[in-house]
């Protein structure tokens, strides 16, 4: 796609700090949210701590992938069924900590494997008919939680004035980026959820005072926290890191021994290689936006080892591990902006406001249906980014029509691959997620549909091109 800002472009540093803004809006609300259910599970994570980890983890993304890769690191969702285990089996804060460290650790290995052994095995073994659909599924498998909190602003009651809310902020998104200013092109985010989040203060204000619960849509507890009573801290405060609190609560939970750390193993090392996937979807589909193939400059090594240990530093901070982020490769897409510098300002600006109390407090307080409204636009971006992935396929070839298909139908269907029983949480011992799942039946239907050969989207072109012209007849003369 064309790029306003291209990846090593550097705007004006007060076009910048907007622009960083506006991705750490972005990536926020879900990022802020991780630590919030760990807290639910058992343990006392810090929000502050969480912007703060992933802030450093962005920064040492940027640094192991050579600063080409715009994408900012967020707290991962996927390892919240490990974090509910580990902290089931009362291993408490250090559980969190080494489950994360073999997490991040079996990216680092699949990273020096990658590199001795090249990554010309992606576009192989995941060409367009693969990865494209993949992406789709991705975008798709997050729009539940995008119209779950637009219709019910994070609870569990259905509201139609919660949906209004949302769908007024995605409106101002799409009129900021289609018919704003060259500016307001820049940032629909800012000017989408300014938008709604006024909406929802005037709904609230005239709820509370006419007492209608309906309306009553933005909490202000959060401020509460913040300023009541006042002090220092109302102001400035540093975050709750995580490894603080493992340090101030030693012995307070089982004993972290050899057994302990097997079984801690085997919680978090299998959801970590099942991430792999969607780690190479993240970074075709952002190759795509920013036309430059990411797995082979700076390399599926360096992505790797960038995301596992990025995910180790972040989560020494802030607890949750840390993975590229769809709404910052959608925010990317929607605003043509692929600069560095606005990932990495992003990334210092979420470490340093992290010990702004007032501004911790204001992002708290944004309600979920206007995040809603933007997600709606963030994930349908990427979802769209997968279907363009697709022109390059011809649909017409049933080799072709039956693996998209078989991608889709698994991965929206929600099929997952379950083993074993934990008898503390209920789930499974382990689990492929529909996501993995739709990969693995795509590849293996795609190995079958071409007779267990693989061959990359330029060498199926090539080939197609070749068999083109032999099929052009010469006049005689």
């Amino acid at each position: 796609m064309k790029l306003t800002y291209d990846v090593h472009d550097k705007p004006a540093w007060n076009k910048t700090i907007v622009f960083a803004f506006q991705q750490m809006i972005a990536i926020m609300a879900a990022t802020l949210l991780v630590p919030m259910l760990v807290t639910g599970f058992g343990l006392e994570a810090d929000p502050a701590a969480a912007l703060f980890g992933a802030g450093i983890g962005t920064l040492v993304y940027i640094l192991c992938t050579r600063k080409k890769s715009p994408v900012f690191l967020g707290s991962s969702f996927t390892f919240l069924g490990a974090y509910a285990a580990s902290i089931g089996q009362n291993y408490g804060y250090w559980g969190m900590l080494i489950g994360v460290a073999f997490a991040g650790l079996v990216y680092v290995v699949i990273a020096l494997i990658v590199k001795l052994s090249g990554s010309g095995w992606v576009n192989k073994l995941m060409p367009a008919v693969i990865i494209g659909p993949i992406v789709t599924l991705i975008g798709l498998s997050l729009s539940g939680t995008a119209t779950s909190w637009a219709a019910t602003n994070g609870g569990e009651k259905y509201s139609l004035i919660t949906i209004l809310v949302g769908v007024f902020t995605f409106i101002m998104i799409v009129v900021a980026s289609v018919k704003g200013t060259s500016t307001m092109k820049l940032i629909p985010f800012i000017v989408g959820i300014g938008a709604g989040y006024v909406l929802a203060l005037v709904l609230t204000l005239i709820g509370n005072a006419a007492s209608i619960e309906a309306l009553q849509i933005l909490s202000f507890d959060s401020f509460k926290a913040a300023f009541s009573p006042f002090s220092i801290t109302s102001i400035v405060d540093y975050p709750k890191f995580f490894f603080l609190k493992a340090i101030q609560t030693k012995g307070e939970f089982a004993p972290i021994d050899g057994a302990a750390i097997g079984n801690i193993a085997l919680i978090y090392v299998p959801i970590a290689v099942v991430e792999l996937a969607q780690h190479i979807a993240d970074h075709k589909n952002l190759s795509n936006i920013i036309n430059k193939d990411l797995i082979t400059d700076p390399g599926l090594d360096k992505t790797l080892m960038g995301d596992g240990v990025g995910s180790i530093v972040g989560a020494v901070f802030g607890g949750a591990a840390n993975t590229t982020y769809g709404e910052s490769i959608g925010c990317v897409a929607i605003t043509g902006n692929a600069s560095i510098r606005t990932i990495s300002v992003a990334g210092v600006g979420c470490m340093l406001l992290s010990f702004f109390t007032p501004f911790v407090a204001l992002i708290n307080s944004i309600p979920k249906c206007v995040m809603g409204g933007a997600c709606i636009a963030l994930y349908g971006f990427i979802a769209v980014s997968g279907l363009q992935m697709l022109k390059k396929v011809d649909l017409g070839e049933n080799k072709n029509l039956f693996v998209v298909s078989a991608i889709l139908v698994t991965g929206i269907g929600g099929l997952t691959l379950d083993f074993g029983l934990n008898e503390l949480t209920g789930g499974p011992i382990f689990q492929i997620t529909a996501l993995a799942t739709a990969l693995i039946v795509g590849i293996v239907t795609n190995l079958i549909v071409n007779n267990g050969k693989l061959q990359s989207d330029e060498a199926s072109s090539i080939s197609e091109h070749v068999k083109k012209m032999s099929e052009v007849e010469i006049p005689e003369e």
